[in-house]
């Protein structure tokens, strides 16, 4: 099976322009495409995990890469998903950010001399003269096909600055950038990029006569990774200090029984057949096909090694162990208890499972936390320095585990 078909039978495909075209650069190893990454936080998440993994697929077939860090667009904001304005960042921040992105992609993409690059539009957009821009760039948008886009339409009940507004014109200015500097021929994006992706496709026709070509993949887990990727303390990250290994591979671990499969096509790079050979499985098996999905996707991001330890620690967890190195830990401080104990209430906040003991107490409410597999049914239930030199395991419904232990 050619690699365009490998995206499309994988379900990464959603949909393209000049599908001919592409499908022949890409099977012949000839596409030099572009994703580019807006270093909104000092660590990549979930929601990049596909197009990292995309990417390396690509590569592999012998593709070129460029892998565009957005620190210029990073000064606007891509309105794209958003209810309302994000913040806005110091460039100190966005070079921190930008800085964490690159030592994290180097895990997944092979960089170097003829084969991927890594690129900054901070080094082109910030030197753009205004006036300039407005007459060479602004002249080629309608402003009506741009308020038809799906990513400014869902803006305009709550409000939609200027400021972001002219995020597409920044990306189409990326494409054509990169085009006439490094021969780009394609770019890749998810679905809620596609307007801003065609705008630089167009861009290039309309001022150079000349084709270039986009393609978006349904990027699966920008959506349902926002909606179920979420821990007590944010989002799934890459990096092992905000999301330890042990955490990844649990929320890999905990996908949902529908989901399962698709990841494992969309994410992993084993053969297609072995995940056909699942389509079948259900009962006990969907859960072994769950712990192939977030063992693979753990060693891809931490290490083989960290994760057969995240493993064997999840078994050890459903067996009752309390004890498992590997398992999210907090170190109690004895200042933090009042008569050598700490309430239930003050021990989750602590520990970051909830951000407010209100929070706490309404899931103990409810009957979903547990300390040392024992439910917790009172507001009073104290933890003493005593079981904390030991440690106790703290569980949150039926998926987040933590461990609280004695400094």
């Amino acid at each position: 099976m050619k690699i365009y078909d490998e995206l499309v039978a994988r379900g990464l495909i959603a949909q393209v322009t000049d599908e001919e075209e592409i499908k022949e650069l890409i099977n012949g190893g000839k596409a030099i495409f572009y994703i580019g990454f807006d270093p909104t936080a000092d660590s990549l998440h979930v929601g990049h995990f596909m197009a990292l993994c995309l990417m390396k697929r690509l590569q592999m077939a012998g593709n070129k890469p460029v892998v565009l860090i957005g620190d210029g667009t990073a000064y606007i904001g891509d309105p794209s998903g958003r209810t309302d304005l994000r913040s806005m960042m110091t460039p100190e921040t966005i070079q921190h950010n930008s800085d964490c992105f690159k030592k994290q992609m180097a895990k997944f993409i092979e960089f170097g001399d003829d084969k991927a690059i890594m690129v900054n539009n901070a080094e082109w957009l910030l030197k753009l003269n205004y006036v300039e821009l407005l007459r060479e760039v602004g002249a080629h948008f309608s402003v009506n096909t741009m308020l038809r886009a799906e990513c400014y339409k869902q803006r305009m009940d709550k409000g939609l600055s200027f400021l972001e507004f002219n995020y597409m014109i920044m990306q189409s200015y990326d494409f054509y950038h990169l085009y006439l500097n490094y021969g780009c021929n394609m770019q890749f994006g998810g679905d809620d990029q596609w307007s801003n992706m065609l705008g630089g496709t167009e861009l290039i026709r309309r001022k150079l006569s000349k084709n270039a070509y986009a393609m978006t993949i349904t990027l699966l887990l920008n959506s349902e990774g926002n909606k179920m990727g979420k821990t007590a303390k944010g989002a799934v990250w890459l990096d092992p200090n905000k999301t330890s290994p042990f955490e990844f591979f649990q929320y890999w671990r905990n996908v949902g029984d529908a989901d399962v499969l698709k990841c494992l096509r969309m994410l992993t790079f084993l053969p297609l057949s072995q995940i056909d050979a699942m389509d079948k499985w259900e009962g006990s098996q969907l859960n072994e096909a769950k712990e192939i999905l977030a063992y693979e996707l753990t060693k891809l991001v931490h290490s083989e090694e960290e994760a057969q330890k995240a493993k064997i620690a999840s078994h050890a967890l459903f067996a009752g162990g309390t004890n498992d190195a590997n398992m999210p830990t907090t170190e109690i401080e004895s200042g933090q208890l009042i008569d050598r104990v700490i309430n239930i209430l003050d021990l989750m906040v602590v520990c970051g499972l909830t951000a407010s003991k209100s929070e706490a107490r309404r899931l103990v409410q409810q009957g979903g936390i547990f300390i040392n597999d024992e439910k917790v049914d009172t507001f009073e239930y104290n933890i003493t320095s005593e079981q904390l030199k030991d440690g106790v395991k703290i569980r949150k419904g039926k998926k987040t585990y933590h461990k609280a232990l004695m400094k």
